[in-house]
């Protein structure tokens, strides 16, 4: 049996990250253009199934015209079996869009824990009916003489309180059960586990510099009588995150340092955050250095210099100098330290001079 498995589609989502440079608009238009990909391949190549595991879209923004253009798509592809487990994102609630849109016929959306028998295969599926979900049971007696697919919104291996009401399970627990494959999502990293078994395809197009490197989708096929898996990542992200360094040891001026990042090499697929690491000897204000940045496609500047001081060293001293640093670090919070540190930098600087 062959299908695709994606997760964590977000439509709808704001794109806040790209708002300042007036990129959301297109990201959504990224998004459409990965979904249509996706839909073509399964036309073009007869996919018998389609798993979703969660967060297909944003409950809090989607439009229905959104809710339209997916549904549309799943009419293109009517001998593909569509199955969603709603996510914490997308939760099946009585005025969600699961349950009051008449959604094509084959499409099937899960509530709790579930079985879809058919000829060859039986599909378990479990939907959060709500934006928080507690562990559940996966306690089933599966007929082995089926493939057996589980699709799920999880997090898997959390440990945190922080990751305890998004269906938390472990790997350990799920590995060794008859499941030929658990298709999984919440995670937007792609994971593969041990034998191919335990999987996520990760989001399908990057939300931000948290997803870094391709995105897409997992093709899979499950033979009948070996129960071997074969799969293979498919990319469907026209653009990609990625993360720059620039060293400004060397910069001792900020228009030298503007220039330097306007003529950093740029790739037109890609949104970058430059991350400025190196000696600091100039004073940083990384959202006011923003603003001179020539191309949109530089989103971000993180300033990971090290202060050209040794501040600890100087409040030791017996000196202005060291009075100076001393009383200003006593000050510092964590609301404050930015500006402190800047200060101090600041001031330093002055001292030298004269």
């Amino acid at each position: 049996m062959k299908f695709i498995h994606v997760a964590d589609l977000h439509f709808d989502i704001p794109f806040t990250v790209l708002n300042k440079n007036g990129l959301s608009q297109q990201r959504r238009l990224d998004q459409r253009n990965a979904f249509n990909k996706m839909i073509n391949y399964i036309k073009e190549n007869n996919i018998e199934y389609l798993f979703i595991a969660g967060d297909l879209y944003e409950n809090e923004y989607i439009r229905k015209s959104t809710i339209d253009f997916i549904n549309n798509s799943f009419k293109q592809i009517q001998n593909t079996q569509i199955f969603i487990s709603p996510g914490n994102h997308d939760p099946y609630l009585n005025n969600s869009y699961y349950n009051k849109y008449e959604w094509n016929e084959n499409v099937h959306i899960f509530t709790k824990l579930e079985k879809i028998e058919k000829n060859n295969v039986n599909i378990y599926g479990y939907g959060f009916t709500d934006f928080y979900s507690k562990k559940i049971s996966l306690d089933v007696n599966l007929d082995t003489s089926k493939i057996n697919i589980l699709l799920m919104h999880a997090d898997l291996n959390g440990g945190g309180k922080e990751t305890e009401e998004y269906n938390p399970v472990l790997e350990s627990e799920i590995k060794n059960t008859n499941f030929d494959y658990i298709a999984l999502g919440h995670i937007h990293k792609k994971y593969i586990g041990e034998h191919q078994k335990i999987v996520y395809p990760g989001s399908m197009i990057a939300c931000g510099f948290d997803e870094l490197g391709s995105h897409g989708m997992i093709l899979g096929d499950i033979n009948e009588e070996t129960r071997k898996i074969s799969l293979e990542f498919i990319e469907l992200d026209n653009k990609e995150f990625v993360e720059k360094n620039l060293n400004i040891s060397n910069i001792y001026s900020k228009e030298e340092l503007i220039e330097k990042i306007n003529n950093i090499n740029i790739d037109e697929n890609k949104y970058y955050k430059i991350i400025l690491d190196g000696i600091c000897n100039i004073e940083i204000n990384t959202n006011d250095l923003i603003k001179y940045v020539i191309n949109k496609n530089i989103i971000k500047i993180k300033n990971e210099t090290k202060e050209k001081y040794d501040l600890e060293k100087i409040a030791n001293e017996q000196s202005l100098k060291g009075i100076f640093v001393k009383e200003l670090l006593e000050q510092i919070n964590e609301e404050n330290k930015e500006n402190i540190l800047e200060s101090i930098n600041i001031g330093l600087n002055l001292m030298e001079k004269k």
